[in-house]
């Protein structure tokens, strides 16, 4: 009768921890963000950097092109921040929701580069509603640091599910989008940053940066904080 009383008991104390530990994983999955919701983690993950780092930071501040690449972890001291959320363009207010993230700090240095995400929109804008919109984001930065940067953002190619008639399409914003940039860094007292030409294929399906494709695009990132450095 010993034996077969704690053997109950045995198996009622099992049943209660599994119980226990399903609750809590239940809690534990409840209480986070939803594995769908990226962006919402990705803006707590660059909130948290921000806030771990010290004054002064270079902020990359852009879309997914930035948030996959390999920045330097510092330049002349000042801890570089990739402040990159995929899917971002000029209509997902970057300023207002960087500024609370910065609290009390300053950026020594901020460098954009977005574009594409507004030329693969359903309808895109016009490249002059585009430029008013790019601007209004620039003049708000400029409020947060002196040295600011705009990257030339990359083209798209026919590649995998990147239809010839996809680029094409894209292209036709794209080429407008991009020719308002240089202009645009003079109104508002910001850098344009050239990408170096890219060699093909440089994209991994049509959009997002191939190991080629980064090579160019760092090479325009370390233009901008060596500028911001001297």
């Amino acid at each position: 009768m010993a034996a077969k009383t704690q053997a109950r008991l045995g198996f009622v104390l099992f049943a209660v921890i599994a119980a226990a530990a399903a609750t809590f994983v239940l809690v534990r999955r409840s209480a986070a963000p939803s594995a769908n919701d990226h962006r919402t983690v990705r803006q707590l993950v660059v909130h948290y950097n921000l806030q771990a780092r010290p004054d002064d930071p270079i902020i990359v501040l852009g879309d997914s092109i930035v948030e996959a690449a390999t920045l330097p972890a510092t330049a002349c001291g000042h801890p570089v921040v990739n402040a990159g959320l995929a899917g971002a363009g000029t209509r997902s207010d970057l300023a207002g929701w960087l500024k609370p993230a910065l609290g009390p700090k300053r950026p020594f240095a901020i460098i954009v580069s977005l574009g594409v995400n507004d030329a693969l929109t359903v309808k895109p804008d016009s490249s002059a509603i585009f430029a008013v919109r790019y601007e209004a984001l620039l003049r708000e930065l400029a409020s947060l640091t002196t040295r600011l940067f705009i990257v030339d953002f990359p083209l798209v190619e026919t590649r995998g599910p990147f239809t010839a008639a996809m680029e094409k399409t894209a292209m036709a914003s794209i080429t407008g989008y991009r020719a308002a940039l240089p202009e645009l860094a003079k109104r508002t007292g910001a850098t344009f940053l050239p990408l170096p030409p890219m060699e093909t294929p440089f994209t991994l399906e049509g959009i997002h940066l191939n190991a080629a494709g980064y090579r160019s695009w760092d090479q325009a990132i370390l233009q901008g904080t060596e500028l911001a450095c001297r």
